[in-house]
């Protein structure tokens, strides 16, 4: 992948804001209710393009296909393999959980159901990636960023997401997810692109997924992620891949998120040259120091969120800048690309966190930080 030689480069996590028609059609696909396939996909060709080249007008570096046409990072999978099914709740936020009175209010009310697996898992649609890679390349042909990623969920996030109700144990339901999903991540490094693996699991699996275990055997679960994904990964060089991890791309009290400090000897055991995690939330901003206690592997790249992507506060440029400078000061600056938090459209609602047109402008923010903190680091 391509690093900041001469000035920070800028990238994102992957989920870009969707049109509304688009959103809405995403939703009913994800509801059963199938569009007319040459229109649906006709549409989700002009929204790569359209995004391709709205990431580059924003000064974008590193761009991606927004997940145009995904109705989720992690979900998309139950329309691409077999196995998906079943339907399960999902569990109440545990830091919700902590404050009562605000978790009985709003949308933490409701009860919201996810699929589940409830079969066999394999391949019935392995055209699916194909045609992202079709469409992102078309979109690509008359544009010219820095460099190009596509984004693929990993074993652990599905497992996170998806409810196991069918294999014997959860390293099973792993291994095999490992295994059918190599094919895409194949795919997509194939085609040319830089392959980003989601993880989210690694992270925001502890408070969400494992509330009642300790750090230390969390630590392990995570560990055992990593395992499987490493070997989903076996066949793709280091350095044409990066991992994204995060908490929870919600807003939340976020009290219980596991320490970076005690997660990141973990995280850098994935083989993914680059990591992409939180940086600048109030939750975890401050956890820049951390790269001063551990040392970062001579070979290893870090994408620091430098926008947080649940709040419609735009970031001025100078403190996008200021975050830069502390991580290239501590890792090198050459090893340090600007990014966000997570995604600005994680999964396709009618209502997004950050509004639309405000992503786009903390992006160009963004950039503007990038170009400062450039000006001071190679001064």
């Amino acid at each position: 992948m391509k690093l900041s030689t001469d000035r920070i480069l800028t990238t994102h996590t992957g989920s870009l804001p969707r049109a509304h028609d688009l959103t809405t059609t995403l939703e009913e696909l994800d509801s059963g209710r199938m569009p007319d396939p040459g229109a649906f996909e006709a549409r989700v060709r002009r929204a790569v393009g359209d995004i391709v080249r709205q990431q580059l007008e924003a000064g974008v570096d590193i761009v991606n296909d927004g997940e145009q046409g995904k109705v989720g990072y992690s979900t998309y999978v139950r329309h691409r393999l077999t196995g998906f099914d079943g339907q399960a709740a999902v569990p109440v936020r545990a830091d919700w959980a902590d404050f009562p009175e605000a978790a009985a209010r709003g949308e933490r009310r409701s009860t919201i159901m996810r699929p589940a697996c409830n079969g066999p898992i394999d391949w019935k649609d392995r055209t699916a990636v194909q045609k992202d890679v079709t469409n992102f390349k078309a979109a690509l042909a008359s544009a010219k960023p820095v460099d190009a990623f596509m984004t693929a969920a990993s074993p652990g996030v599905i497992a996170h997401f998806l409810k196991n109700d069918h294999y014997p144990s959860r390293d099973a339901y792993l291994a095999r997810l490992a295994d059918v999903m190599k094919e895409e991540y194949d795919a997509i490094h194939r085609a040319g692109f830089v392959l980003q693996i989601d993880c989210p699991d690694l992270a925001m699996g502890r408070h969400l997924a494992f509330p009642e275990v300790s750090n230390a055997e969390f630590l392990k679960i995570a560990a055992a992620n990593i395992e499987a994904l490493n070997h989903a990964l076996r066949d793709i060089p280091a350095d044409r891949m990066r991992l994204h991890l995060c908490w929870g791309n919600y807003e939340g009290p976020h009290h219980r998120d596991i320490p970076l400090r005690e997660l990141l000897p973990v995280a850098l055991k994935a083989k993914p040259q680059a990591l992409s995690f939180e940086g600048a939330n109030p939750r975890h901003e401050h956890e820049w120091v951390v790269f001063r206690e551990i040392r970062l592997p001579d070979d290893r790249v870090i994408i620091p969120g430098v926008l947080d992507s649940t709040t419609n506060f735009i970031e001025h440029p100078e403190l996008v800048a200021q975050r830069l400078v502390r991580y290239a000061e501590i890792v090198g600056r050459e090893r340090v690309i600007a990014g966000t938090d997570c995604g600005f459209a994680t999964f396709a609602r009618s209502v997004n966190q950050v509004e639309p047109e405000i992503a786009w402008a903390k992006f160009k923010s963004m950039a503007e930080g990038a170009r400062l903190a450039s000006k001071q680091l190679w001064r």
